[in-house]
């Protein structure tokens, strides 16, 4: 839903949230406020709506402690400390305003304003800048300081970067772009070079931004508190006006954004901190490539012609809607029912995916209706459909901060879902161990801030072999989280699947010689993802897009439920699709042979349920079934792969986290 954004709810709290069971209950300015153990004394404070001034300080980064703004008294302790690397103790006092923390501030501010272009006027951040802001907080009037001294008034502007411009004069060293590079995107390419008054901001790698590592993220422009990294749109247009919550459409993550609009004009995308996939970071595409959306080449008028030969013509939506209608009516007479049909978008959102299959079954009058997701996702849904229940994946993004073991099989996060690679990386960085099963050496198997504990570079088109290879291991090195699977698992199904797995045919030895690799690194694999903690899968294209990608997937399950790697944080069955609303186009009925919820065509009981609420489906499905996923394919299918698909253990009450 696109909503109007209000920037109210939008209030930053300086440093990030803490979890814990542990309750701490202090007095601030003689108001009591119980928060989790662990918080800042800024954030409490902020949490009962005071406000204590800060520039390096944000909540989407690791508190700092450099800018000296956010200076507090504490009853009992020594000096001034500041809130934003101060933790709350039960029954601490705290006075966040008095004429002794004013006078401190003044000051602070005033020397940073003495190195600080006075140019507020003309500045692209006027209006939406920190410092100003708190210049005003701290009732900075007058600056003793003049310019005679040294400066950095004539530092060059850096304006290499296609979008965004590094202006070092409005530098005031906060760290926040270097922190945010670092913590948040994983690329290491900003730094602080020189000591003292000497300290500036400079890009590794490189002489400018554009020769350096940078990714163009925009997580250095999202945290600059000044005009010193700012997007090019904002100088040439000025400061933005309102913004709309949407969703980027590029990939799979579907990051949630601010379109900060002039008007009806767009003037930048700014990923929303609140957004549950991305929490406030981004990638370069959908920061920044957004020019199609107000390119002079966008057709805005709807156009018709009556030949592939004649021009376009712009007509009015009546009549270009008019006429779209009669050709169809048109063809329809002339080629019969079947000749037209509609293929709904993953792009698009649930209501407009639903519209699409419900005009082609109800007003076309038949089932000629199918999704992009056919390629990417269509294995996936069968494929846990018949091994879990759904035919979702079980884990949101987040659930990876919690994973010991991370197994990436056919995907390249780095690349295809760069939002989620940056946290997958995060979480490599603090510990987590990585084994990519992949014919490709993608980034994360080596790379300067990531590396693969193993790296299983099978042929591609043996993926059931590796998986096979793999369970044989667990199964017969008796590996299995048994009580998981007596309480969650068919135990009918589970033993004829680890008889199929524990033959002597499927054990690394043999299957290592069709995938091509060790067979000692397929054994280490296997122990590693079963015995090192919280293990998830994550698994792409290069699994689902083959002939064999739902039983692939079905092998993927498996592997989770006889470990007990599922059902709660930091494990699961989790694909990565192409688009970012795969999911929502499949269940909106986007199949020949699935209505709404996944619920078959030939289904006497559904359809009467359809045609009760206005959805007509059309009852000839013997055409449909011939061109879709029919169940003596698929176990076709199966029994080529892994010679008994039907082995596999269903979950039952098994709960998506």
């Amino acid at each position: 839903m696109i909503t109007i954004f209000d920037p109210k709810t939008d209030i930053d709290l300086g440093t990030p949230a803490r979890e814990s069971q542990v309750q701490i209950t202090l007095n601030i300015d003689g108001r009591s406020i119980t928060v989790p153990e662990g918080t800042s004394v800024m954030r409490a404070a902020a949490l009962m709506g005071t406000t204590i001034p800060k520039l390096c300080a944000t909540d989407s980064l690791e508190a700092f402690g450099s800018c000296r703004m956010c200076l507090v008294e504490i009853d009992g302790m020594r000096g001034y400390p500041a809130s934003c690397t101060t933790p709350v103790s039960e029954g601490m006092s705290v006075h966040t305003q008095t004429p002794k923390l004013a006078t401190l501030r003044r000051n602070v501010m005033e020397l940073y304003i003495s190195d600080h272009p006075l140019d507020c006027l003309t500045c692209s951040a006027n209006g939406n800048c920190e410092l100003q802001t708190v210049a005003g907080q701290v009732g900075l009037r007058e600056v003793r300081y003049g310019y005679e001294g040294e400066n950095h008034l004539a530092d060059v502007k850096d304006t290499s970067n296609p979008y965004f411009d590094y202006d070092p004069s409005k530098c005031i060293v906060c760290n926040r772009c270097v922190r945010a590079c670092e913590e948040t995107q994983g690329t290491f390419a900003l730094t602080v070079s020189g000591r003292g008054f000497e300290s500036r901001i400079s890009a590794a790698g490189g002489d400018n931004f554009l020769d350096s590592e940078c990714v163009s993220c925009g997580a250095c422009v999202q945290a600059c508190p000044t005009a010193t990294l700012m997007e090019k749109s904002v100088v040439q247009m000025g400061q933005p006006e309102r913004s709309v919550i949407t969703t980027c459409a590029y990939c799979g993550v579907g990051c949630s954004f601010r379109a900060e609009m002039k008007g009806d004009q767009l003037v930048r995308m700014v990923p929303d901190k609140n957004g549950h996939a991305n929490h406030g970071h981004s990638c370069v595409k959908g920061r920044f490539a957004w020019g199609y959306a107000t390119h002079p080449d966008r057709i805005t008028k709807p156009m018709i012609r009556k030949h592939i030969s004649d021009p376009w013509q712009e007509v009015s939506w009546d009549e270009a809607v008019t006429y779209a209608a009669s050709e169809f009516r048109r063809l329809q007479q002339q080629y019969g029912r079947d000749s037209i049909g509609g293929i709904t978008s993953s792009r698009c959102t649930n209501e407009e995916t639903y519209l699409v299959q419900k005009l082609v079954r109800t007003a076309f009058g038949n089932n000629n209706v199918d999704t992009c997701a056919r390629v990417c996702h269509s294995p996936t849904g069968y494929g846990l459909k018949q091994t879990l229940g759904e035919s979702a994946g079980t884990q949101s993004f987040d659930s990876v901060m919690q994973a010991d073991v991370i197994l990436v099989m056919g995907a390249n996060p780095s690349d295809a879902h760069p939002v989620f690679g940056s946290q997958l990386k995060r979480r490599l960085r603090e510990g987590a161990r990585l084994i990519v099963i992949d014919p490709r050496r993608i980034d994360l198997v080596d790379s300067v801030h990531a590396r693969a504990e193993l790296h299983l570079a099978l042929r591609p088109g043996t993926n059931v072999a590796m998986l096979n290879a793999l369970a044989h291991v667990i199964v017969t090195e008796g590996l299995l989280d048994q009580a998981f699977i007596d309480e969650r698992c068919e135990t009918v199904d589970f033993a004829r699947w680890s008889t199929f797995v524990s033959q002597p045919e499927n054990a690394p030895e043999v299957l290592g010689l069709i995938c091509g690799v060790p067979a000692e690194d397929i054994r280490a694999a296997a122990r590693l993802y079963a015995t090192g903690g919280n293990a998830a899968i994550y698994y792409g294209l290069g699994v689902t897009e083959h002939s064999q990608g739902s039983t692939s997937v079905m092998g993927i399950a498996n592997l989770a439920m006889a470990t007990g790697n599922i059902g709660r944080e930091g494990v699961g069955v989790n694909p990565l699709r192409g688009q970012n609303n795969v999911q929502g186009s499949c269940d909106m009925g986007s199949f020949p042979h699935e209505l709404p919820g996944y619920r078959h065509i030939s289904n006497e009981v559904v359809r009467a349920q359809f045609e009760r609420r206005g959805t007509s489906p059309c009852n000839r499905t013997r055409a449909c079934a011939s061109r879709t996923c029919s169940n003596r394919r698929w176990r076709a299918v199966s029994r080529a792969c892994t010679a008994r698909a039907k082995t596999s253990p269903r979950a039952t009450r098994t709960p998506s986290t």
